[in-house]
Parts: structure tokens; sequence; C-alpha cells
């Protein structure tokens, strides 16, 4: 999975833009200051524990400044590490170092931050069924990123883009006029293009779950801003026929809840949409 992200072509440009936002045409404090062919190492520092994210991401990042830095990885991603362990070191040209340093931290503690975030998710509905999911709600650009950084913290991805699989919305339920209209729509348009994709159908009521198991054909049935025991309820009336997804209201102090009303799947907007950026310094050794 990891090498599915890295390896787009799409990551090597975000990480040039970035380095460009950062870098304009020039370090110019390293460059009046050090010498060019000064050499150094760094090591990355964790000043908090968490889950490791981004390390392959910090490699790029400094590829692309300079060919002579060496990055070594002292851990691998969706490692546990503890306060004051040492990630990875990097060996090169001291100009090279501190001019990639900015875009490779603010890579290496946002992912690292999802990823941890994500964990205690995971950790919250272990002994369940209940698998942690990530939504749409990611930084502009950076979406690969962000659900790759939820694989590492134990997670699943939702779907990656709007062309990943259909999920019928209160909107589009709205706007066909009832959710057996949408689903036949969404049918009929997949048919006819020969379209394979799941369906997934957003429901707020427990008639709305009984229309979508009537209409059949449905592959996963969300159960958005349900009260506990109508979620309950919900899932003994699905009673295994399709995948259950619970969405809304969730956050680390009612997950445990949420998944043992025995759904499958809790999507939570918080792992990307508001992660705490995970507390990684770059650190000169003489």
């Amino acid at each position: 999975m990891a090498d599915q992200y890295l390896n787009d072509s799409r990551i090597g440009r975000l990480i040039e833009q970035a380095l460009f936002e950062d870098v304009g045409f020039g370090d110019i404090t390293s460059e009046s200051l050090i010498p060019e062919e000064q050499l150094g190492t760094a090591e990355f520092v964790a000043k908090e524990s968490g889950i490791i994210s981004g390390l392959d991401v910090v490699g790029i990042v400094f590829g692309t400044v300079d060919g002579q830095v060496t990055f070594r990885t002292v851990l691998d991603d969706g490692a546990l590490v503890e306060k004051g362990v040492v990630i990875g070191r990097l060996d090169g040209p001291v100009r090279s170092l501190l001019t990639g340093e900015r875009v490779a931290l603010n890579f290496l503690q946002r992912m690292s931050g999802i990823a941890t975030l994500t964990h205690k998710y995971v950790h919250a509905v272990a002994g369940t069924k209940a698998r942690i999911t990530d939504t749409r709600k990611t930084v502009p650009g950076l979406r690969m990123l962000d659900k790759r950084a939820v694989l590492d913290g134990g997670g699943i991805n939702h779907r990656f883009a709007l062309d990943s699989m259909v999920l019928i919305k209160d909107n589009h339920v709205a706007a066909a006029g009832s959710v057996t209209a949408a689903v036949q729509r969404c049918k009929e348009y997949l048919k006819a293009r020969s379209i394979d994709v799941k369906i997934e159908v957003e429901t707020t009521t427990l008639d709305q779950v009984r229309e979508v198991l009537a209409i059949g054909g449905i592959d996963r049935i969300m159960l958005d801003n349900y009260e506990l025991p109508v979620m309950a309820e919900a899932v003994k009336l699905i009673n295994g026929a399709v995948e259950v997804e619970a969405s809304g209201g969730v956050n680390l102090q009612t997950v445990r809840a949420i998944a043992e009303t025995g759904v499958d799947i809790i999507s939570v907007g918080a792992l990307t949409h508001s992660p705490k950026a995970l507390d990684i310094s770059l650190e000169f050794r003489s």
C-alpha cells in the first residue's frame, strides 16, 4: 500500500511545490552563513510518544533538495515511538539539510499526528468488529498523504475520490425525490456505462433503512447521526445483509459505544480535518 502512494507522480509534484513555496529561489540564510562544502549529520527526534508516518516522504524531500543527502530510518512507518527516541538520521551538505528541514518536518509531523490519532481510535474499539475509516475531509492536495497516514495508524481508507464509489447522501436523495429514485438512477447509470463500483446509501431514519433493504443490490448502509439505541436497532434490522457504517458524532469518548452497537465501520472526519501534529524536531550533531 505504501508503494501505491509513494510511486504516484502526484507525490513528487506535491513535494516540489512545497519546496518552492518554502525555499523560493534559495535559502539565503544558509547560503550566507555556511560554506557549500560543509558536511554534517542531523537526527529526527520524537518530542512526544506517538505513531510515526511519513518517513518515506522525508526521504523524497531530501532527495529532491540534494541527491548528496543520505537519509537512514531507525524506525518504520506505523511504528510506535517514545519521547526522546531517534527516528531517522541525515548525512550530507549542511546547507541542504537546513533547506529541506521545514518541509520535511511539516509532512512528518502532520502525517504522524494523523497516524497517532487514528491509533487512538483503533485502540478504543479493540475487541469489537468495528474498523476505523477516514473521510474526504482532508487538506486539499494532501489527500494521498493524509490517507496513507490513516493506514499507518491502523485504520482503513474510505473512498479516495468521487469516482471511487457511489455514496448517495441526503442532498442526492433530496435532488432525486426519494431514496428509491436515487438508487435506481445510480444503478441505471452504472449499468449503462459498465462501471463496477460499490454503492453506499446514507440513511437518517429506520424507515430509510427499510427502504434501502427493500431495494436490494446495495453494498453498504450508512447510519448518519443515529442515537445509540436506534443505531443498535438498525444493525439488527440489517442483520448482516450489507456492511453497516456509522457516521456523525464520533469522538474518542463516543466511539466505543458506537462500536458496541455492532456496526462494521466507523468513519471519523477528525482523523484528517483536525489532527494535532506530533512534536518532532531535527537536531544537528557535532
